[in-house]
């Protein structure tokens, strides 16, 4: 299976780091025009160092606050003035926006919102910002990088990023069966732990050695995930030999049930 994106426009949102860093290279190596965005402006600029484009590919970085929809708007406006549309469309921004487990009566108003506010409306605004385009063309991918905290209980122990996730689910089906007559597929990818922020490494040394070494021994494969391994399931699904699977769930998590 070669799956390649000769001249496809591709935007990655939450794409300086981690995960969407990883979806990023995948892309340009594969001779994608990716337009990758994010809040963390200097990360953007060290991913743009070290990408390594094939086939022609290129890569663009522009900052983004995606809890805004003006910004995601003019962002998207601008990809399809240069590229003529957005062929792929993948939110990964999101994740605990630093937050920490805490007794529900502790959480405040802005600490439950700012989380929902980057993993959902994000995902909706983005969403939204490419849907006509895509309509014209009569085809397109939108892929959310949602959590095996949205298919169960959330190892963070933070409530709303446990709901954010099971949300996105709930949008992916509702655009999936929306945009389908379009032409436009609709899915997610639902990841298992992965070291891939400070956020998730300050949870992953809260562990301790011995809980870090019962969670690789939960996991079927018995490692942790790397970026790649979540960016080639979103090559799979943004290919023409997903064409007919939308409004799916794609765990990666190394288990069946990790």
């Amino acid at each position: 299976m070669d799956i390649q994106f000769d001249n496809q426009a591709v935007i990655v949102t939450g794409a300086a780091r981690g995960i969407g860093g990883g979806i990023v290279e995948g892309f340009v190596e594969r001779g994608a025009q990716v337009w990758a965005c994010d809040v963390l402006k200097g990360e953007l600029a060290a991913l743009k160092a070290r990408a390594r484009p094939r086939r022609g590919g290129t890569l663009e970085t522009r900052k983004v606050d995606l809890t805004q929809s003006a910004e995601v708007d003019g962002f998207v406006r601008e990809v399809e003035r240069v590229c003529g549309a957005v062929d792929v469309l993948v939110h990964v921004a999101g994740g605990v926006r630093g937050q920490a487990k805490r007794p529900v009566e502790e959480v405040s108003d802005d600490d439950w919102r700012a989380i929902q506010a980057v993993n959902v409306e994000g995902a909706f605004f983005a969403s939204r910002a490419v849907a006509s385009g895509m309509k014209k063309r009569a085809k397109g991918r939108i892929i959310v990088i949602a959590s095996r905290a949205g298919l169960g209980v959330s190892l963070t122990g933070i409530q709303s990023y446990a709901t954010a996730k099971a949300a996105q689910l709930g949008l992916v089906r509702q655009l999936a069966h929306e945009l389908g007559p379009s032409g436009i597929t609709v899915n997610a990818v639902a990841p298992g732990f992965l070291r891939t922020s400070p956020d998730y490494e300050r949870q992953w040394q809260s562990y301790g050695p011995d809980g870090q070494k019962a969670m690789i021994e939960r996991v079927a494969m018995r490692r942790l995930g790397e970026p790649q391994d979540i960016a080639h399931a979103v090559m799979f699904l943004a290919s023409s030999y997903a064409s007919w699977i939308t409004g799916q769930v794609l765990p990666v998590t190394g288990s069946p049930l990790a």
